[in-house]
């Protein structure tokens, strides 16, 4: 009589789980252990009551919905110009002779050093910081899209001529599935430097937003909400990075069943 083995696997959430309470474990124990005054270095559970206190009294909410609008709004633009332009220099040379040295001047330019230009023209409220967000997030998608959809097989781009396929069929059925996963990637760096501009820009000039908390709180010494705020924007990148990850998951499909394949055929 043989017996079968159960195949049990552990769910890959609890790793990441796990990691995060030796943090937690290793944070409490320095605090304790070394005597770390609370204006250096709060203790966990400081932390978590200032998180609790501010959801319950409702002072994070604005802050956390400010950020996130700033973000979204100028990450959407920021990704969507990236895409459009990266596409159009894939396909035209000349259109990179006359805008890449322009773009890429953009890029060397320190985007906090753009941040006071920018509130003069865009003024102080959201728009100044959407607009940092579009600067911060924009190049490496755009890089990613040139880069994925000249690296189409040139092979099947051949035969697909062959049977007179047109220009817009080449790039929606051939150059676009191939460079995908590239723009996802762009897309997956894009998200943090887009909370990251968010950010700066309430540094810079801000009445709400998870920067302007934590600025506020510096003035304060409010060391447990300051971290707070840092926390949130942690859980805001990670939230983002996971959403980006399910979409590719669903939109490049082929990714998936092709690991799948490799896989089975190893195994056999």
């Amino acid at each position: 009589m043989t017996t079968r083995r159960a195949n049990w696997t552990v769910p890959a959430f609890v790793y990441p789980l796990v990691s995060l309470i030796v943090v937690i474990a290793a944070w409490q124990a320095a605090v304790r252990l070394l005597a770390i005054p609370d204006y250096v270095l709060p203790a966990p559970m400081q932390v978590f009551n200032a998180l609790a206190g501010g959801f319950a009294d409702g002072t994070l909410w604005p802050h956390i919905g400010a950020t996130l609008f700033e973000t979204l709004a100028g990450y959407a633009i920021g990704s969507v110009l990236a895409v459009l332009l990266g596409a159009m220099l894939a396909e035209s040379r000349l259109f990179e002779r006359f805008v890449f040295p322009l773009l890429a001047g953009l890029q060397a330019m320190p985007k906090v050093a753009l941040g006071p230009i920018i509130l003069v023209w865009c003024g102080y409220g959201s728009a100044s910081k959407i607009v940092l967000v579009v600067l911060v997030c924009f190049f490496p998608l755009f890089i990613n899209t040139v880069n994925g959809l000249r690296r189409a097989d040139p092979d099947l781009l051949d035969a697909c001529r062959a049977f007179s396929a047109s220009r817009a069929y080449l790039f929606l059925h051939v150059k676009l599935p191939s460079a995908a996963s590239e723009i996802f990637s762009g897309l997956q760096i894009g998200i943090s430097l887009a909370l990251i501009g968010a950010v700066v820009g309430e540094f810079l000039s801000s009445q709400r937003g998870l920067g302007y908390l934590i600025s506020s709180a510096s003035v304060n010494m409010s060391v447990a909400t300051m971290f707070a705020g840092v926390v949130l924007l942690a859980v805001i990148g990670v939230c983002g990075a996971q959403v980006v990850r399910v979409v590719q998951r669903r939109v490049v499909f082929w990714e998936q069943q092709v690991t799948r394949t490799v896989a089975d055929v190893g195994g056999n």
